[in-house]
């Protein structure tokens, strides 16, 4: 047995925990407890979800392909899975500012037997059935620390600490964390998690992978005039409003009820420090094919997100000394799709059959062990073959728009088949000095198609309990003014999608101010931040958005 770290917190005991209530995490735990009904050999399994309930923190687009549910649960339909809105006609555009021009649909992107779906829906009804199987789930528990051995393997996780102030001092309402200790520990945080960064970083996981690479998605869901609705209508488009050199496209996804999924998706390798994701999205709802869609109509609800985009060649090392990487934590987005549900399920599914094989060998360690299978079974799946087709679409576009067109319809129809893999760059990385760029001026919100940030993140319902400690940590407090300002015109106030970064002045005196309560948890600032200097960590409890059926 384990024993605590820390002698003032509870330690519970666990064969698999898996830490994410997402499609990957909960994907695997049913198939590690499917497995253990099979083969009649017991197995504990728990889900740590910092949501304030399952779903709460997850947003998707999303276009859902079943592929990897029907191998999970092949009887989804007969359970009562919530996929009822079948896709219809797919439509894809090119934008210029006033006009909108049809292009063929590739391939990758055409969705017959898809459905649009709410994720956070899918999320709810799969922690139905794993309960069902025995899985316990913990919503509201955010785990915020690895726990390790003294050889340095992982062996569990703690939560964090309750009721400290902003200087992390006890108050009278202080509660220990609590820590779980299991022989493997599987990281299913999605894009970008806190604990993903501290195993990558811990056991060296991007020695031999590319930077990842991201996107900013920003969602809105609207209720539209019925004669606008056109139930399973799926639209993409690129172009207008982003320039040619930074990649960018939208969604559009009729659901039911005259409800409207739109968004549009920044790739967070822009150039332009004056760029602004948020304002992007609201100005592009301004084309008159998008406002002849939504006027009339209202917008019902709001979100952000960070997705991975870098594909298979910036996946890290999956497995280390006592667990593993799925789903979004790694980076199993097929960015030539546009979906990664079905990617995050399948990955969680061969980590499960992975790790069971070793749970169940007599000669496999209690703690500590690597599942070396994980990687190889990969290898071997339809999964490692999808991302290997589409390894080269999203580096293509680092020339620009027309150069990555091109080079997508050539992989398209055969030229993944040669053997090169273009590189992915780190994101940060590419941001040109303020001095080198124009800034860009934004229409101001009308309040009644377009909005500002703040009216936006109410409709996220984010909720963060007052006086804990930040959790949007700075490495050097004087970075912001000293170095970001000057060089960058501090684009922390423009790349976050919900107004948590300011330049204030109080007495003549500039100040960067952190409205942490504003945060929607996309992760954005972790990524972008030109000098690498802001740390995300999980906040207390289940606080952060509460988005529902997004």
């Amino acid at each position: 047995m384990t024993q605590a770290v820390r002698a003032d917190r509870e330690a519970m005991e666990y064969d698999v925990i898996i830490v994410g209530g997402g499609p990957a995490g909960l994907s695997c735990a049913i198939r590690l407890k499917q497995l253990s009904a099979e083969r009649s050999q017991e197995l504990s399994v728990c889900v740590l979800e910092k949501g304030s309930e399952v779903g709460a923190h997850l947003l998707s687009g999303a276009v859902f392909e079943t592929r990897a549910l029907d191998e999970l649960i092949p009887d989804w339909k007969g359970q009562g899975a919530p996929l009822d809105c079948l896709a219809g006609k797919d439509q894809f555009l090119f934008l210029s500012k006033e006009k909108s021009f049809s292009l063929p649909v590739p391939p990758t992107m055409k969705n017959h037997g898809n459905y649009i779906i709410s994720l956070g829906q899918l999320a709810r009804w799969l922690a139905q059935q794993a309960e069902g199987l025995g899985v316990e789930i913990f919503p509201g528990f955010a785990a915020a620390e690895l726990l390790c051995n003294e050889e340095g393997a992982v062996v569990g996780v703690a939560t964090g600490d309750m009721g400290l102030d902003q200087d992390g001092n006890k108050t009278d309402m202080f509660e220990p964390g609590v820590e779980l200790h299991a022989r493997q520990t599987i990281l299913a945080e999605g894009c970008h998690g806190s604990l993903t960064k501290q195993a990558i970083q811990k056991f060296n996981l991007r020695e031999n992978a590319d930077p990842q690479s991201y996107g900013l998605g920003i969602k809105e869901v609207w209720e539209v005039k019925p004669e606008n609705h056109l139930e399973g209508s799926i639209t993409h488009t690129i172009g207008w409003p982003v320039d040619a050199q930074t990649y960018g496209g939208s969604w559009i996804y009729h659901m039911k009820d005259n409800l409207v999924s739109i968004g549009y998706v920044v790739g967070l390798d822009y150039q332009n420090p004056y760029l602004s994701p948020f304002e992007e999205m609201q100005r592009f709802k301004t084309h008159p094919k998008i406002r002849e869609l939504l006027e009339g109509g209202r917008r019902v609800s709001y979100g952000a997100r960070a997705l991975v985009e870098g594909g298979l060649q910036s996946l890290p090392k999956l497995t280390f000394a006592g667990g593993c990487l799925i789903g979004d934590s790694a980076g199993f987005l097929n960015v030539a799709k546009i979906k990664g549900n079905h990617a995050a399920m399948k990955s969680g599914m061969i980590a499960a059959e992975s790790i069971f094989e070793g749970l169940a060998q007599e000669t496999t360690p209690h703690v500590g062990w690597e599942c070396d299978s994980y990687a190889q079974n990969f290898k071997s799946s339809w999964l490692y073959k999808d991302l290997y087709k589409v390894r080269n679409f999203r580096p293509g576009f680092h020339k620009g728009l027309w150069f990555g067109v091109l080079h997508s319809a050539f992989q398209t129809i055969g030229g993944w088949r040669l053997p090169y893999t273009l590189p992915q760059h780190a994101d940060h990385a590419q941001l040109k000095k303020a001095d080198q760029c124009q800034p860009i001026e934004y229409p101001k919100p009308d309040g009644k198609l377009t909005f500002d940030r703040l009216t936006s993140v109410q409709l996220s319902n984010t909720n963060h309990a007052e006086n804990q400690p930040c959790h949007l940590q700075l490495k050097e407090a004087d970075i912001p003014l000293q170095v970001n300002l000057p060089d960058y015109a501090e684009p922390a106030q423009r790349y976050c999608p919900a107004a948590v970064y300011e330049i204030v002045e109080e007495g003549g005196v500039q100040k960067f101010q952190i409205n942490s309560q504003n945060c929607v948890h996309c992760k954005t600032c972790d990524i972008k931040d030109p000098s690498q200097n802001i740390n995300w960590i999980v906040p207390q409890g289940g606080d952060g958005p509460n988005y529902g059926s997004m």
